[in-house]
């Protein structure tokens, strides 16, 4: 781990300090740092993390996809609102998956930069790229960060919990939140559902927060292999919800040209 001074143990929320290669508060509980570099700060029934969240094939296909830049309209609009901010700011992935866009983030800029799943197999990938940053499982309704001490969270296609992200946020910090579009993947609903709906782009209400402004961030992708698609699908919660006839519809597939589309909801911490 590179960064551990906005960490806050989730037993008794103190601070951190690092003993050799594991974290302990003064209460003297301790959380060992894996081999891959991320720390499990999970508690109670959950500790591992190994059987809650995206397992290993969830987090391999979502790696795969999103390492071809097929989302880039997003990942290059976080991109470039981070350019922005100074290299000192202390920026959360909230929900980082396999840290596609903590990377994307830090290709041209260095931050103090945390990100965290609740899926242990998710974390220990975006720990595996190595990058300048500290990664570590947790429960968004419980995040072991300090309070006050984040500049800007990003928060894409993952529950919203207002009190938590107002608590990490610092006074007139920033946190980005996206949901689809309206026709975000419609081509691909188009192929699994006689009657395909298209999303109503409602972005999280909360008091504790301000909207100040939405983004909007659209591309037209093409995928060319039923590895690719086949990889897109098992990305979305219709997967979950599709019959085995109609996810052989998506299997015979091998060419698809799609809509992405994000709304980005960007919320500050009044002063």
């Amino acid at each position: 781990m590179n960064f551990i001074e906005a960490l806050r143990c989730p037993v008794c929320n103190e601070g951190f300090s690092l003993d050799k290669k594991s974290l302990v508060c003064k209460n003297n509980h301790l959380f060992d740092i894996s081999k891959e570099g991320y720390v499990n700060l999970l508690c109670s029934s959950h500790k591992s993390g190994s059987e809650i969240g995206d397992n290993k094939s969830m987090a391999l296909c979502r790696q795969r996809f999103l390492n071809k830049g097929y989302f880039s309209a997003l990942s290059d609009f976080i991109s470039g609102y981070c350019a922005d901010f100074s290299e000192a700011a202390t920026i959360l992935d909230i929900c980082c998956g396999e840290g596609y866009y903590s990377s994307e983030i830090l290709k041209n800029k260095a931050f103090q930069l945390y990100g965290f799943d609740l899926s242990r197999e998710m974390v220990r990938l975006a720990a595996k790229r190595k990058l300048p940053a500290s990664f570590f499982v947790s429960n968004i309704s419980k995040i072991p960060m300090k309070d006050e001490s984040c500049d800007l969270a990003f928060h894409f296609f993952a529950p919203f919990h207002e009190k938590e992200f107002s608590r990490i946020l610092k006074s007139g910090g920033k946190l980005l939140t996206a949901v689809p579009g309206k026709n975000h993947l419609f081509q691909l609903k188009e192929k699994i559902y006689d009657k395909p709906y298209k999303n109503d782009e409602s972005l999280p209400q909360t008091e504790a927060l301000r909207l100040i402004r939405t983004h909007k961030a659209e591309k037209s992708i093409t995928l060319t292999s039923k590895e690719d698609i086949q990889n897109l699908f098992m990305m979305t919660p219709y997967y979950y919800r599709t019959s085995q006839k109609d996810r052989k519809k998506i299997e015979n597939l091998d060419f698809l040209e799609v809509t992405t589309q994000f709304v980005i909801g960007e919320y500050e911490k009044q002063l």
